[in-house]
């Protein structure tokens, strides 16, 4: 394809674009154009995306993670120094590619348990049954990507190979570890616990998030059986008090059948928490074909939801840009308020 035929000049990344990009989530791109990047592709162990090789691209700001599909309707091409994305046979934004330290650029981002006994819906983990990484592991990983020089923040997530509580005695291992070693900002993700957050702050840890994954609490009894919604925002609200204000984040996923009403209202009340949410539209992933529906959210939703919920921070005093570690300052899933919407 002759890219002249489309475009004159650099077509950067906007907030607009970047919703496009996100509504649809993966991309088809040549494999020798991964090759040319340091780390390649890169694939997730945690959450609704796991198991998914993915890859990131920078632009005007702007950082964006899709996965890779033969069948996606965006195609990534090589366009002068960096790539082209393409829709419709038009070139939609110009970037280049980002090279991935350890699951996410400029951080060293790890899961701990790759596998998980509880049956959240919309998770691919229980069935991937993914290794479990030790203390050693995690250690030369890091030291890896220290090593880039390119290391700005280390952040751990898990699942739950046993119990809630021995994930966080790994976890705090962990950092106990880490901290003795770096001095770069850690950020923890994990199911809690009574004492988890007083655990992780003792052990060095700078931020911490407990998802929700939905505010919505039929939907979170249908799709999340055997654990607590009020649970997790319990926790969400005592950790505030021990992390501090901008410390304190949480994953709310968009396309499980929630309502705009639903998410706003759950985002207003973390915010008053003092509570960060994260809004990460649903990755269906085929493990988990037939075990629910879901629909990814429109580029128009997610930037509506986007710009709301920045008004709702500010109002609350809360700024997303101020987040150090894991996926606030990472935004390559997410439309990112204070970061990625401005307006």
């Amino acid at each position: 394809m002759d890219l002249k035929d489309h475009f004159r000049g650099n077509m950067e990344m906007n907030a607009e674009v970047k919703a496009l990009l996100l509504s649809i989530g993966s991309a088809n791109i040549d494999e020798g154009l991964l090759s040319e990047i340091a780390g390649g592709t890169t694939t997730p162990s945690a959450g609704p995306g796991a198991g998914r090789e993915s890859f990131f691209i920078k632009s005007g700001g702007h950082r964006v993670r899709l996965s890779i599909n033969e069948i996606s309707p965006l195609k990534v091409v090589k366009c002068r120094s960096g790539i082209a994305v393409i829709k419709d046979e038009k070139v939609i934004v110009t970037g280049r590619l980002e090279p991935a330290l350890s699951h996410c650029p400029e951080q060293a981002y790890m899961t701990i348990s790759g596998r998980c006994i509880y049956n959240c819906r919309f998770c691919p983990v229980p069935k991937i049954e993914g290794d479990v990484k030790d203390l050693d592991m995690i250690l030369r990983l890091v030291e890896e990507a220290s090593q880039t020089g390119q290391l700005k923040a280390i952040s751990l997530t898990s699942g739950i190979e046993k119990s809630p509580e021995d994930e966080v005695e790994k976890a705090v291992k962990i950092v106990k570890a880490l901290r003795a070693q770096y001095d770069v900002p850690i950020g923890v993700s994990v199911y809690p616990t009574d004492r988890s957050s007083e655990e992780l702050k003792e052990a060095g840890a700078t931020e911490i998030k407990y998802n929700v994954e939905t505010m919505d609490p039929e939907i979170f009894a249908m799709y999340c059986p055997g654990l607590s919604l009020d649970y997790v925002l319990l926790s969400l609200g005592k950790a505030v008090k021990i992390f501090g204000k901008n410390r304190v984040s949480t994953n709310l996923i968009l396309g499980l059948g929630e309502s705009d009403k639903s998410v706003l209202s759950g985002v207003t009340r973390l915010a008053e928490m003092g509570v960060i949410p994260n809004l990460r539209p649903i990755s269906p992933h085929p493990l988990r074909a037939g075990d629910l529906i879901v629909k990814r959210p429109s580029a128009k939703r997610l930037l509506r939801l986007a710009k709301i919920t920045k008004k709702i921070l500010e109002y609350n005093n809360l700024r997303a840009d101020l987040a150090e570690t894991m996926c606030l300052p990472c935004t390559g899933c997410d439309l990112a308020p204070h970061r990625d919407v401005q307006l």
